[in-house]
């Protein structure tokens, strides 16, 4: 997935979870709208270099997005970290409609559908080939700790309920997994964050014990796109 129109800026405070200022290369403060809702304190320290999308709406009350952010590591690495979390879906939209994820349970690439209803649950993706079926719940990742990836960055009644109802699906014979999209590149290892929310990880691997597919990948992520990679290992 790439953006279109590009602008690097300098953060400078976020005063709610959908709004942010910066300071543009021309001098210029601007309000702009944060594609994460998540808390992001490890990454919007002020002073952090950002990236901007401009779009092309003249009816927004925003003028740029916030996409991507630099974030220098504790080995003194700098890395690009996407930010936007409503393009997680669309991103790995794309890399199923050209890999078979699950060769164990499909032959080929299987038909996609997005946004299905499963009991009192909307699942992300729902693929299928012939009478085969599995009900795929994705997650975007972003926090990193030492080349360790984590989530969630704060408590998740929600994803609770989303592994809980993947589980119902696996206990009635059918198929499900969920797939954590980490937003950067050079991670080592996934874990959830216990000490964010011990009840989401302690929930995590039970669903994975009892037979649903956990799969974690990385992305390939630049100023102006980003893509789903490879695989990652995950501990939990």
């Amino acid at each position: 997935m790439r953006y279109d129109k590009v602008e690097k800026a300098v953060f400078l405070s976020r005063p709610n979870r959908f709004i942010a200022f910066v300071r543009l290369e021309n001098g210029k403060e601007e309000k702009v709208h944060v594609l994460n809702t998540g808390r992001c304190r490890e990454l919007l320290q002020h002073g952090a270099t950002v990236y901007l999308s401009e779009s092309d709406n003249p009816s927004r009350k925003t003028k740029y997005d916030l996409v991507a952010v630099e974030k220098l590591t504790e080995k003194g690495k700098k890395i690009l970290i996407n930010m936007d979390s409503h393009i997680t879906n669309a991103v790995a939209e794309e890399y199923l409609r050209k890999h078979n994820l699950f060769p164990d349970i499909f032959i080929n690439i299987p038909h996609l559908k997005r946004e299905v209803s499963y009991g009192s649950s909307r699942f992300d993706f729902l693929l299928q080939e012939g009478e085969k079926k599995l009900f795929l719940e994705v997650k975007s990742v972003t926090l990193e700790e030492n080349t360790i990836v984590l989530f969630p960055d704060a408590p998740t009644l929600r994803g609770i309920k989303h592994l809980e109802e993947l589980l119902s699906i696996k206990k009635a014979g059918g198929n499900s997994a969920v797939l954590f999209v980490v937003q950067l590149k050079g991670a080592t290892l996934f874990r959830p964050n216990i000490k964010t929310h011990p009840q989401f990880g302690e929930v995590l691997k039970k669903v994975h014990r009892e037979g649903v597919k956990v799969l974690v990948m990385d992305c390939q992520v630049t100023t102006e796109s980003i893509f789903l990679d490879s695989p990652l290992p995950f501990q939990l």
